[in-house]
């Protein structure tokens, strides 16, 4: 056998053994596959100490997390008010296309005793990188974004802070040094406005019922505030979970945004595959990286 023969036989050999391959490879998995799979170490749980569930007196309702880490002061607020039974008189008055949804019991309502009225600003804090989980991809507002317990960060290498994605929940507030105490929050409805971030403090973000808050017919005066009063969805009734029989209790978890599952998960959703995508990104935005939430099993 002639020696450029044997090297046709032998490169045929090889090009079946890839051929053979690429067809036992398995595809790479979608974002929500990793999620489906992700074994019960991946989730932690949401304390029920930290889930507001609100019912709407549209028959509707949604609930959010707080985040007392990182800003335990307005929060202490926050749990102040709904175990007084403060947020039972509040009312949605702001729906503001492609920005915020926004709730509140009105300027002159008094509030209960305890109630700090201007606490200190929680806008950001010493970085301490312990748990922090860098996405290895720039953002386009500081040097830095990534998860902090679960939670999304940014920081510019000194100082740290929560970031205004879509869901997160912020304090209302006036003009500085108003800092809002509390008593009237919001939430983003649209995509990331991050030129709030370090500007009005952010206290948690939605676990359930986005859809019924994004749904809501927007407001026609300045800002998407509702004109009239009837417009206002007023709040039925508002529990902190932990206050609940254990039976009515919403039971939530997080991914752990230190757990192998979620460094997979972010890849995949910076590579997408598959046959509908073309070309990957090769990165993904702190706000398109929110850490998967789930009923707890």
């Amino acid at each position: 056998m002639k020696n450029n023969e044997i090297v046709k036989i032998i490169g045929l050999a090889l090009a079946i053994g890839f051929l053979s391959a690429a067809a036992t490879q398995a595809p790479p998995k979608a974002p929500s596959d990793i999620v489906a799979e992700a074994p019960g170490t991946a989730w932690t749980d949401i304390p029920a100490d930290d889930l507001v569930v609100v019912k709407l007196a549209n028959n509707t309702s949604f609930a959010f997390q707080l985040a007392p880490e990182f800003a335990p002061v307005h929060i202490a607020n926050i749990k102040k008010l709904v175990r007084a039974g403060w947020f039972n008189n509040s009312a949605i008055v702001r729906v503001q296309d492609n920005y915020v949804v926004q709730w509140g019991n009105g300027d002159d309502a008094v509030l209960p005793d305890g109630i700090i009225a201007n606490p200190p600003a929680e806008y950001e804090w010493p970085l301490v990188r312990t748990g922090f989980r860098a996405l290895p991809f720039r953002d386009a507002y500081t040097r830095q974004a990534g998860h902090k317990n679960t939670w999304p960060m940014a920081t510019d290498g000194r100082a740290a802070w929560l970031v205004h994605c879509y869901g997160m929940i912020g304090v209302g507030r006036n003009l500085a040094p108003d800092t809002g105490h509390g008593g009237e929050l919001y939430t983003v409805i649209s995509h990331a406005p991050r030129h709030l971030d370090r500007n009005i403090t952010l206290v948690g973000r939605m676990i359930y019922g986005m859809e019924n808050l994004t749904a809501l017919p927007r407001g026609t005066e300045a800002l998407g505030f509702y004109k009239e009063e009837a417009q206002k969805i007023q709040f039925e009734n508002v529990h902190i979970a932990a206050d609940l029989p254990q039976g009515e209790r919403p039971n939530y978890q997080v991914m752990n945004t230190n757990s192998p599952s979620f460094g997979q998960w972010v890849n995949a959703r910076a590579n997408r595959g598959g046959p509908f995508f073309i070309r990957p990104a090769g990165a993904v935005d702190i706000c398109n990286a929110q850490a998967p939430i789930r009923v707890r099993p």
